[in-house]
């Protein structure tokens, strides 16, 4: 028996193993999908969004922008573009030309160029990515593209409060590209071997540690896998027919087959059947007391004198 219980623990303890592996390879797969995707996806203005764009630097705008001048719509997309790089970038015209000004905005990390709006127009701009340094810089667009570390750190600026000390919206940002899991232990426990400090560190998370007297919070992070939605495409011989369409309420209501029975009899429960009539059915004499009787004769000449 004890035999049969060691061997079934073995059992159990492989395919565990096992599993643990599938997820760690599913992970890393699907990192390694995110930066092939990113890799091979070339960026241009018009496959631009308020996600993507903070993938890109001040020179990548430039660049994007030259290669956009060559279309004919670009007047006509100059707002939509301008707003989508707003998004992530500081963006300044400059109207001073002259290299003292210049040199004021690259002293505050500004990279300076020309961008062509029109056949007529041409403009100097000065760009600058928007670094993100606090929990309210944070973004659903911009949660995939820190790292646990950064994250950690923007979180340590926020008066070193601790998780709870963010308000719901902000959780709830971070953990759309984050795993996220806090304890609070004292010092001397925080650490222990075999402790779940010991066992998130060894599964690749980040930590912060935020002291709170002889407590100390501990914030794990680590970043999830972004996912890509697939769209779904119907070959030309998928036909859909009438039957497959979705039915209205309308249409469901009509379905409905309401039974008519106003025009049926109604069977009463006090029919009986002539074939089981007997004597007793006929009967109209009651077995009663003779004095009985009396009294309630008595009685209701009673009634009717009065």
């Amino acid at each position: 028996m004890y035999a049969k219980i060691k061997i079934s623990h073995e059992i159990a303890k492989k395919s565990m193993l096992k599993v643990c592996e599938y997820d760690a390879k599913y992970i890393l797969l699907q990192q390694r999908n995110n930066v092939y995707m990113r890799q091979q996806k070339v960026l241009t203005l018009k496959t631009l969004n308020k996600s993507n764009v903070w993938d890109i630097q001040e020179n990548d705008v430039y660049r994007m922008w030259n290669a956009a001048e060559k279309e004919a719509d670009l007047k006509d997309n100059v707002r939509q573009y301008v707003d989508i790089l707003r998004s992530a970038f500081d963006i300044e015209e400059v109207k001073i030309d002259r290299p003292e000004v210049i040199s004021k905005y690259e002293a505050r990390g500004f990279k300076v160029g020309f961008v062509k709006i029109d056949d007529s127009t041409k403009v100097k701009w000065a760009i600058k990515k928007r670094p993100i340094l606090r929990v309210t810089d944070l973004t659903y667009e911009n949660i995939h593209h820190i790292s646990a570390a950064k994250l950690l750190e923007v979180i340590e600026r926020n008066f070193g409060g601790g998780w709870e000390s963010l308000s719901q919206s902000i959780q709830d940002i971070i953990e759309q590209g984050f795993d996220i899991s806090t304890t609070t232990l004292p010092k001397d426990r925080l650490h222990k071997p075999g402790g779940m400090y010991e066992k998130k560190v060894n599964d690749g998370y980040e930590v912060l540690e935020i002291e709170k007297g002889t407590w100390v919070e501990a914030i794990f992070a680590k970043e999830k896998p972004e996912m890509y939605r697939t769209k779904i495409k119907f070959e030309p011989s998928d036909e859909i027919t009438e039957e497959d369409m979705p039915k209205s309420q309308e249409d469901e209501e009509d379905d409905v087959i309401v039974e008519d029975h106003y025009n049926d009899i109604e069977e009463d429960d006090d029919t009986f059947d002539e074939d089981k009539l007997t004597e007793e059915s006929y009967r109209t004499t009651y077995d009663e007391d003779p004095e009985s009787l009396d009294l309630q004769a008595s009685e209701m000449s009673d009634d009717e004198e009065y």
